[in-house]
């Protein structure tokens, strides 16, 4: 379990820096793009104001005050001018500023845009990307076409910078957290030992006033007679012995590091458990309906699979409707490769509980529902998930038509 959540550590703390990273690099890159985006827009509304041209005293309007935008720094965009008359005939086209578009180039660019009918936008011409803008100025058309590649190619190259970084400080990240994983959750892993050793030692402690206690009140049934008190302090001691016993198991199972996991015919332990529930619950006039398929093998190991049918069918027996049903199923199931082993009992009062939290250590559904004084302590169904998860297999709880069932998924052997 130390192990599990350690692992669960791990993986929050590394997908909150994936989100972390994701969010710094993807505002970053959209920042970048959106200034790019606004820097392109910029030059062009300059050049088509001043008829293609770089100004010859500077540009003097305010927002547009930046080291790029004055004359000097203008020269680093690529661009050509296309001057068109009110026919939309090219007159003149002004290439100086750009090596690589040819005067067909030019105008086909032009008639493209001319087609459009929209005054500013971005055209693709042999795999690059142009922003244009036009400007209709005594008579003529003006138009700009502005070469987005190196501007756009600083954006990319932000965006792969950022998610390189992003990527190395992640794996940087990881192996250090992994590397001091186990120093952070020592806390954990101390009070979880100490829970196991209180529990360990105060069973042990508790056995022997208990043996005294027994042996007292058996003695007293002998020289007094049986009564209400001597077989109300029996009980007790016999429900304090089984809480003591399964506090204990379920300590055991949690401190064994592996299980030893060999084939094991879950159809021949199932028919086993039924048998010795039989008797228990027809006395209780209820029915008791089994179907098993023969032959069907799983990876267990044999005894906690024996205490997990046993503790699904004594939580059915007990929780289970007077005159009512209970169910025992082994079967395969209807996809994959997996064998599912169902318990499930008659409960009215179903829609009541919460089966989330059956699994919950400790938690009891409502007593006024047991039969007599059979009521358990809310550890059986933690036992029972404890041993699925050793087996590397799935349980769940659903109430249904009247019914409370437990599912229990397992690899069939060898698949």
């Amino acid at each position: 379990m130390i192990q599990r959540f350690r692992y669960k550590f791990i993986a929050l703390s590394t997908s909150a820096l994936v989100f972390v990273i994701l969010t710094i690099v993807g505002s970053l890159c959209a920042f970048t793009y959106y200034r790019a985006h606004k820097e392109v827009q910029s030059v062009l509304t300059i050049l088509v104001n001043n008829d293609g041209q770089i100004p010859r005293k500077g540009v003097q309007v305010d927002s547009y005050n930046q080291p790029q935008f004055s004359r000097e720094g203008l020269h680093q965009y690529r661009y050509f001018t296309v001057i068109t008359g009110q026919d939309n005939k090219i007159s003149e086209i002004q290439d100086d500023q750009i090596a690589t578009i040819s005067p067909r180039d030019a105008r086909i660019m032009t008639n493209r845009v001319v087609k459009k009918k929209i005054k500013t936008g971005q055209i693709y011409y042999h795999g690059v990307t142009y922003a244009y803008k036009t400007r209709q100025t005594r008579g003529q058309q003006v138009i700009v076409f502005l070469d987005e590649t190196l501007l756009m190619a600083r954006t990319r190259s932000l965006m792969h910078t950022g998610l390189i970084l992003g990527l190395v400080v992640l794996i940087l990240y990881t192996i250090v957290l992994t590397l001091y994983s186990k120093r952070a959750i020592q806390p954990i892993i101390q009070a979880e030992q100490r829970q196991k050793e209180f529990i360990t030692n105060a069973s042990h402690e508790l056995k022997t006033p208990l043996t005294v206690i027994s042996a007292n009140n058996e003695m007293q049934e002998i020289i007094g007679g049986e009564n209400e008190w001597t077989t109300s302090t029996r009980q007790q001691v016999e429900r304090l012995t089984k809480l003591i016993n399964n506090l204990v198991s379920l300590a055991r199972m949690q401190e064994q590091p592996t299980t030893t996991m060999v084939p094991v015919n879950v159809s021949k332990v199932a028919r086993e458990a039924a048998g010795s529930f039989k008797s228990v619950i027809s006395a209780g006039q209820k029915q008791f309906k089994v179907k098993i398929k023969d032959d069907l093998i799983v990876n267990a190991d044999e005894n906690y699979l024996r205490e997990l049918i046993n503790i699904l069918l004594d939580n059915a027996n007990k929780y289970c409707d007077p005159n009512g049903e209970v169910d025992l199923t082994v079967a395969q199931a209807n996809y994959g490769r997996n064998i599912v082993l169902r318990v499930a009992n008659s409960y009215q009062d179903g829609q009541k509980i919460d089966v989330k939290k059956l699994f919950n250590r400790f938690y009891r559904v409502d007593e006024s529902h047991t039969q007599g004084k059979k009521s358990g302590f809310g550890i059986g169904l933690s036992m029972a998930e404890y041993i699925v998860k050793m087996f590397k297999g799935k349980i769940t709880a659903k109430y249904a038509d009247g019914k409370l069932a437990f599912n229990v998924t397992l690899k069939e052997a060898g698949k």
